[in-house]
């Protein structure tokens, strides 16, 4: 169904209504796997095809292959999110599975079962098969395959010095506060509201900077916790209800309310996240002073 588009400066549109801009593209999040990640799905399509009518070894070969790339495809999808999540951290664990470089590997096993499929059609006739020319082109695929898209990762990110055990405490509860961040996009798109669904990521980057200071500091987490669960579990069950009254009766009170909650949550957690930085300060000025006294009691002087 048509949506039309409305906003400030649209005809029916107000300045009231119009979200107030966070910064130039701040907090915008881009589709990590876009058109060239989505695009290696499709030299399975025509395989799938030409390999109906030749035999059941030829017409297998051919569906492995395609199975092969397509597996390669999801992998490399999969892998460029993973790397996209790893590149906005601060503080990061490398990826438990290298899923790009098995993409890679993927891929150059299916050109080289595709390969191999073609000189076995052209060996009925020419009486032999050899492998040299498949493991030629797997080897090349998969060769390609790396450098256009990279390999995963292979390193800790921001990991010197960091306590291990909380790290993967705080990496667990990022993780269920992103998964609600995620179920309260998903949500408000039933609203069909494109200004709602702008008000609700410029809440949502206000909440990531909470998390990117948690993550520096894992001392933080004790008191952030009510924060990235119990108030971001309420926000993502009120954005659910809020979609689903709203897609049903346009009731623009509901709207307001919601909005309210929004502005209310967004200036709460920027307080918290204020708040910490400020701590932070704090430490950091303690462990100066106490060094310059244990530097003076030992006779050196800062000047």
């Amino acid at each position: 169904m048509a949506q039309r588009y409305g906003g400030k400066y649209s005809p029916d549109g107000s300045s009231e209504d119009a979200p107030k801009p966070r910064g130039t593209f701040d907090g915008a999040r881009v589709e990590p796997a876009g058109a060239r990640a989505n695009v290696m799905f499709i030299p399975a399509i025509p395989l799938v095809f030409m390999s109906i009518n030749d035999g059941a070894i030829g017409m297998s070969l051919g569906l492995g292959a395609a199975g092969f790339l397509t597996g390669a495809a999801l992998l490399l999808r999969e892998g460029l999110r993973a790397e996209a999540a790893f590149n906005a951290r601060k503080v990061a664990r490398r990826p438990a599975f290298p899923r790009k470089m098995a993409a890679s590997l993927l891929t150059g096993i299916g050109v080289g079962v595709a390969a191999f499929r073609n000189d076995y059609l052209d060996a009925e006739v020419a009486g032999q098969v050899s492998l040299i020319a498949p493991v030629l082109f797997g080897a090349a695929g998969t060769a390609l395959h790396a450098l256009a898209f990279g390999i995963d990762p292979l390193s800790d990110k921001g990991m010197e010095g960091v306590d291990t055990f909380q790290q993967d405490r705080v990496a667990r509860v990022v993780d269920e506060a992103e998964a609600y961040l995620d179920a309260m996009t998903e949500a408000v798109k039933r609203a069909k509201n494109r200004q709602i669904e702008a008000r609700v990521e410029r809440f949502q980057a206000t909440a990531r900077d909470l998390f990117r200071t948690v993550e520096e500091d894992p001392r933080d987490l004790s008191g952030a916790r009510k924060y990235l669960t119990v108030y971001l579990r309420g926000a993502r069950d009120a954005t659910v209800k809020f979609a689903d009254f709203y897609s049903r009766s346009r009731d623009e009170k509901a709207l307001a309310d919601y909005v309210a909650l929004l502005d209310d949550l967004e200036q709460n957690f920027a307080a918290r996240t204020q708040k910490m930085l400020l701590d932070d300060r704090s430490d950091l000025t303690v462990e100066i002073d106490v060094l310059r006294e244990r530097l003076q009691r030992e006779g050196v002087r800062l000047d």
